[in-house]
């Protein structure tokens, strides 16, 4: 299965590039519509933060988001590029929440709270010093930004790849993947790629206006917001099917193997990303100067 994923998110790489703007379907959905979820029992969450699914979770995780983007963007530190990107797709997730756009609000609530946890956790770990305690791929993301060697979007497909390549599985393996009623809460899981099509071109502007006006040039072969979004489909389908690999181990030893391939797979993409967007001197020295010059 996972051989068939990465193929078919590269071919529809290859074809999305060539399509309509983002807000039209991806060639690469009907694929993914006719995957179906595995056979998964419910099982209680083993997670404590929101567990009730209550909304205003959501809302208390956006203010501590600002908080941290505001910091960083101030200083005009290479992690303001991610920090912003979560925070605007974080309120997305509550719009769409909010709209109707999911058959379990709840469960959204709660794997969003306990996903912006692992985030803020890494980070923290990373900038208190205790960097053996952060897994590998946010290792490479939060060291490029600290170096600044990569390119505003390196910064965004680093992060975006720790996050959702390395952490995103084992979330979804904590919060169930199976509602209490026996419904696969996949349905929901993917009800948020079209929405994620539709905040790459605003989020770019605004990474853009506010942190480095290069953001949204086509760094390399035109990975531009079209490509990063079937990029992204590619990721979120992996991520369910590590999911329920990790629930349908059935021994410590299967569960280990599972691990050490989502360690290695999101390890491996940070390798690919940190080389891809390499910068120079000059376009770091140009990026911080439009950053200091725009908020001081």
């Amino acid at each position: 299965m996972t051989r068939v994923i990465v193929a078919v998110a590269a071919c529809a790489l290859g074809l999305g590039l060539l399509t309509a703007p983002a807000a039209a379907r991806s060639p690469i959905d009907p694929v993914i519509d006719i995957l179906p979820p595995a056979p998964v029992p419910y099982r209680p969450s083993t997670e404590t933060a929101c567990a009730d699914g209550d909304p205003a979770c959501i809302d208390a995780t956006i203010e501590q988001m600002q908080a941290r983007y505001d910091d960083l963007r101030s200083r005009c530190d290479h992690d303001a590029v991610f920090a912003l990107a979560y925070l605007r797709v974080t309120e997305n997730v509550r719009d769409a929440a909010a709209e109707g756009l999911y058959r379990d609000p709840a469960w959204l609530h709660h794997q969003d709270a306990v996903f912006a946890e692992d985030y803020f956790e890494a980070y923290d770990h990373w900038h208190a010093g205790r960097r053996h305690l952060v897994p590998v791929a946010w290792r490479i993301a939060l060291q490029a930004a600290d170096d600044q060697s990569v390119t505003a979007l390196g910064n965004f497909m680093l992060a975006m790849n720790a996050h959702i390549n390395r952490d995103f599985p084992y979330l979804l393996a904590a919060v169930g993947l199976t509602g209490a009623d026996g419904v696969s809460h996949k349905a929901d899981h993917n009800a948020f790629n079209a929405r994620l099509d539709s905040l790459y071109q605003p989020v770019f502007a605004e990474q853009a206006a506010e942190l480095d006006p290069t953001f949204d040039d086509a760094d390399i072969g035109g990975l531009d917001d079209l490509g990063v979004g079937l990029v992204m489909r590619g990721w979120r389908e992996m991520v369910w099917r590590h999911a329920e690999a990790l629930v349908l181990a059935r021994t410590p030893l299967a569960r280990l193997l599972v691990r050490a391939q989502i360690e290695t797979y999101a390890a491996t993409q940070a390798t690919l990303y940190r080389t891809l967007f390499s910068t120079t001197p000059g376009a770091v020295r140009d990026r911080n100067a439009f950053c200091t010059a725009r908020h001081g």
